[in-house]
């Protein structure tokens, strides 16, 4: 047996955690005030996002899966959802009092914003599985305080400022989860130890098999599916790790790849070939981008 929870009313929201709605489009959850939940005989629970919402869960609460992964999901840990995306819980069968607070708003409360503008930079709405942000006891502290001034303009008396006001409070909040991911990237390094080893290794392989001939080109989220993470997060890592995107990282191996058949006796169309390019004029243009040089220039020149 099998639930689907849709998430996309405030109101709804609210009112299953026990809380009053203050504004339509926003609200802070404190879930120590909902009921205890009971699934009943249900196997999985699947949550259908139609809002964004953070969760800071202070107990384990069950198997959180979102795609084929399992969430790394443990007390002190924040994780993001965005609508369209829908989260699975097993279910074990007991009984539990869920704690922890929530960040819940609805899309058209930033629409039109600078905000809205710029979410896109805010990655970890689709990070995944084992990419959830695990915070010390202090940051725990700034997200709790980020809420609380959400809170506090939540139970003013609606006036001009106060959309300008939650909207920069929570962009402050997604600001400082951007700070607490690359502190995460650092602190968390021996758990990604050899990721970038590993990626290098799959690039060369990948060169020396049929997959050019039959995919094309290596693309950020061939590697990243390969390494069990999602793209953004991958992304973000390679970029941590090197200074350059995992799209420059490509396009490098594929040059130096590239030089190496060009000496090869072999025309700029079969070089092209071999390596995944749809039209040559494409490798053409790629190499003189990041060489200087056209493929047969190249080979005159050094």
């Amino acid at each position: 047996m099998e639930i689907i929870y849709p998430i996309d009313k405030i109101s709804v929201y609210n009112a299953v955690n026990n809380h009053t709605t203050l504004h339509p489009l926003v609200s802070v959850i404190d879930f120590s005030k909902a009921n205890p939940r009971n699934w009943g005989d249900a196997k999985h629970i699947k949550f259908q996002y139609g809002l964004y919402c953070i969760y800071l869960k202070e107990v384990k609460c069950g198997d959180m899966r979102y795609g084929r992964h399992y969430y790394d999901y443990q007390a002190g840990t924040l994780v993001f959802f965005a609508p369209g995306q829908v989260m699975e819980i097993e279910n074990q069968n007991i009984i539990y009092q869920p704690m922890g607070h929530g960040l819940i708003f609805h899309p058209d409360l930033i629409r039109g914003t600078g905000l809205a503008k710029n979410f896109k930079d805010y990655h970890f709405f689709s990070y995944q599985s084992n990419e959830a942000l695990h915070l010390s006891q202090a940051e725990q502290q700034i997200v709790l305080d980020c809420f609380a001034k959400i809170v506090f303009e939540l139970r003013q008396p609606m006036d001009k400022h106060t959309k300008k006001l939650i909207i920069s409070n929570i962009e402050l909040f997604l600001n400082y989860c951007e700070r607490f991911y690359d502190r995460q990237f650092t602190t968390r390094a021996p758990l990604d130890k050899g990721i970038l080893e590993k990626f290098e290794t799959l690039l060369n392989a990948y060169f020396v098999s049929e997959k050019p001939q039959t995919i094309g080109l290596p693309s950020v989220a061939h590697f990243a599916d390969a390494l069990h993470l999602s793209a953004n997060y991958f992304g973000d890592l390679i970029k941590k790790e090197t200074g350059q995107s995992a799209k420059e990282y490509i396009q490098n191996k594929v040059i130096e790849v590239a030089k190496d058949k060009i000496f090869e006796a072999k025309t700029v169309n079969e070089v092209a070939s071999e390596l995944g390019f749809k039209y040559p004029q494409h490798f053409t243009r790629l190499f003189k981008q990041r060489v200087g040089y056209t493929p047969n220039d190249y080979k005159v020149h050094i």
